[in-house]
């Protein structure tokens, strides 16, 4: 069977290459029926392709969220698959993501999976591993919507060394990706802490300034509290001024002519013609030329997606900003202050206050219109934007070295496991 996978070569002579669909009893899914939805007080629990996305590090699902009776999956004609069965996409998004799963008790799945329960003399802990390894995106069968026949799974070819191997295997991955993930959640915490604290160093220098011994006074302003008692309190409008790009029809969009930015064109510090549209030189004259973005200008989308601030570059100036998208010019805020004051809390709690009640998700001129700020002198506010930059700098430097690390830890994991089922590494006398 070695023509099958040239590249796989078994390491040992007691090591077999064996078709996946040898190695134990295969079945599909079935419909759900809709009279069981929301039921969890039958005896089998049913699980639908959504739930592949939620497991432990071990591939053990959780807890189904409905459950259907023996006597309707025998109507159905439903397999009931045994507990320790490994579980998969077999159509759709889900399958490109090649997840195995494996049931935690007796359950049903539903048609978009098929599971497979290993047979006598494979180790399933051992069998999850190897699978797991299997580029499921590489033998999909073309087509608007990806699907993957049985044969070209079941007809896969794994290594599968003697039994009592396959088993010190499992208890290895087991320990070792464990420790591995142990690192990676420490590091996700500590990005999650450097946010929090990102977060926390922008809002305090916007919101207090640099000068813990300044007096203070009342601001009235929505989550703002106390702020200096030498800045300023304006309406936001007197600070900067903002506009919202126009609504135009599609019936407008041309191949060809002045570039019309979409949201994808604001999701960098710096804007970009990604996913633009374009509009007639002349139209754009005639209507729209009040809304062209100039040098240095500042964008943001309205949406609830929050966050990012982009500047006009020369690649983009002279461009029209599409609806949801609000151009915001510097005034007596200036604009290194501008980038950080809209991701500040300080501006995050007026909009959600002003959005109380409406189911929109988006902000706009209107509720700008009715903000307030309490605007620190133009000396101070340039040298909170200098401190923020480089406090800012810092705490990334420190997100992306984690971020890296997290990627390097997932890689050796993933040649960890190619390395330990394909017998690259003996681990018979590890401990």
């Amino acid at each position: 069977m070695t023509e099958l996978a040239p590249w796989v070569r078994p390491v040992a002579k007691d090591w077999e290459l064996r078709r996946i669909r040898t190695l134990g009893r295969t079945g599909s899914g079935s419909g759900f029926p809709p009279s069981c939805q929301g039921r969890v007080d039958l005896e089998v629990p049913f699980y639908k392709v959504k739930h592949l996305g939620q497991s432990g590090p071990d591939g053990v699902l959780g807890r189904a969220d409905d459950t259907i009776s023996r006597e309707t999956a025998e109507y159905l004609g439903a397999t009931v698959f045994p507990a320790g069965t490994l579980v998969y996409a077999k159509v759709g998004a889900a399958l490109m993501l090649g997840r195995v799963r494996v049931l935690p008790v007796d359950a049903c799945i539903d048609n978009n999976m098929a599971g497979l329960a290993p047979g006598s003399g494979v180790d399933q802990r051992y069998l999850y591993w190897a699978m797991s390894q299997v580029r499921f995106d590489y033998l999909v069968n073309p087509g608007a919507v990806p699907s993957l026949s049985d044969k070209n799974l079941l007809d896969f070819p794994l290594l599968l060394p003697p039994y009592a191997e396959q088993r010190a295997i499992a208890d290895y991955l087991d320990r070792e990706t464990a420790r591995i993930d142990t690192l990676i959640e420490e590091q996700q915490r500590l990005i999650e802490t450097l946010r929090e604290r990102r977060t926390a160093v922008i809002s305090r220098s916007v919101a207090r300034g640099l000068d813990d011994l300044v007096a203070l006074e009342e601001s009235g302003l929505p989550g703002a509290g106390p702020v200096p008692e030498h800045w300023q309190i304006m309406p936001l409008r007197y600070a900067i001024f903002f506009q919202e790009g126009p609504g135009i029809m599609a019936a407008d969009f041309r191949d060809e002519g002045v570039p019309l930015l979409r949201v994808r064109s604001v999701r960098s510090s710096q804007t970009t013609l990604a996913g633009c549209n374009y509009l007639d030189a002349d139209d754009v004259v005639r209507r729209w030329s009040h809304f062209r973005v100039d040098l240095g200008d500042l964008l943001i989308s309205a949406s609830a997606s929050m966050g990012i601030v982009s500047e006009v570059t020369e690649e983009t100036v002279g461009a029209v900003p599409y609806t949801g998208i609000i151009r915001i010019k510097a005034g007596r805020m200036i604009k290194d202050f501008v980038r950080w004051f809209l991701v500040s809390d300080e501006f995050m709690d007026q909009v959600d206050s002003l959005k109380t009640g409406s189911t929109i998700q988006h902000f706009g001129p209107t509720h700008l219109a009715q903000m307030r700020v309490a605007l620190p002198p133009r000396d101070e506010q340039r040298r909170i934007a200098a401190y923020l930059d480089g406090q800012t700098a810092k705490i990334d430097a420190l997100i992306a070295e984690a971020e890296r690390f997290i990627e390097l830890s997932k890689e050796r994991r993933a040649a960890l496991i190619t390395a330990a089922v394909t017998g690259q590494i003996d681990v018979r006398g590890v401990a």
